[in-house]
C-alpha cells in the first residue's frame, strides 16, 4: 500500500515519531490516522519502559510562581543528554510537572517513597473510621488494603491523575514523554512552597 504523503507528515506532526516508524504504521493501518497514532504510542510506551533503567544525569531545574505570588515550586528533571534537556517537549514536560505539583501537592515522588510512619498513620485513621462505621474487624483488613492504596496514589506525584488529562497519570505522561525523545527521564526532586 502507498502511503499518502500528507498523512505521514501529519503523523509525524502528531507523535513526533520517525518518519519510517509512521510509514510502517500507517501501512499496517490501513492509512487510518488515528490508529496508526495509537499503535505508534503504544510500541513507544513498551519502549519507553525498557529504557527507564537507564542512568539520566543531566536535565534542568523547573519552576513555577503561582499568579498571586503565595505559592511556588522547584522540580529537578533528569535527562540522559544535554541535547534533550535543551529540547522543547522535554522543557514543556518540566514546567507542566512543576504547575501539577503546584496544583495537586504530592508529598512523594513514587509509591517506594512513602514511609512506614505515614502509612501506619492513614491506617489508623482509616482502621478508626471504618470501625466507626460498624463495620467487622476482617472486612476492616480488606477494605484498609484498598484505601492505603487509594491514599498512595493520592500523595505520589508519579501515580496522581495529571491536571491537564485526568485520564492518564504523570507517570504516563512521563513514559509517553521518553518514548518520544528515546532518553530516559526522571523527576529528580521537588519542593513546593506556600504562604501560610
Amino acid at each position: 500500500m502507498a502511503v499518502d504523503s500528507d498523512k505521514l507528515k501529519t503523523l509525524r506532526e502528531m507523535t513526533s515519531a520517525g518518519m519510517m516508524d509512521c510509514k510502517k504504521a500507517l501501512e499496517e493501518t490501513g492509512g487510518d490516522l488515528e490508529k496508526a497514532a495509537n499503535l505508534l504510542r503504544e510500541r513507544g510506551i513498551v519502549k519507553a519502559v525498557k529504557k527507564m533503567d537507564r542512568e539520566a544525569s543531566e536535565g534542568q531545574i523547573f519552576s513555577y510562581v503561582h499568579h498571586n505570588g503565595k505559592m511556588g515550586v522547584l522540580v529537578q528533571l533528569n535527562c540522559e543528554t544535554d541535547f534533550v534537556a535543551r529540547n522543547e517537549k522535554f522543557q514543556e514536560l518540566g514546567k507542566n510537572i512543576a504547575m501539577h505539583i503546584a496544583a495537586s501537592d504530592p508529598q512523594f515522588i513514587r509509591g517506594e517513597d512513602v514511609t512506614e510512619d505515614v502509612l501506619n498513620k492513614e491506617r489508623e485513621i482509616q482502621r478508626a473510621a471504618l470501625k466507626e462505621e460498624g463495620k467487622p474487624d476482617n472486612v476492616i483488613e480488606k477494605i484498609l488494603e484498598g484505601k492505603i492504596a487509594k491514599y498512595r496514589s493520592e500523595i505520589c506525584l508519579l501515580e496522581q491523575p495529571y491536571v491537564k488529562d485526568p485520564k492518564m497519570t504523570v507517570g504516563d505522561l512521563i513514559k509517553e514523554t521518553i518514548a518520544t525523545l528515546g532518553e530516559n527521564i526522571t523527576v529528580a526532586r521537588f519542593i513546593r512552597f506556600a504562604m501560610k
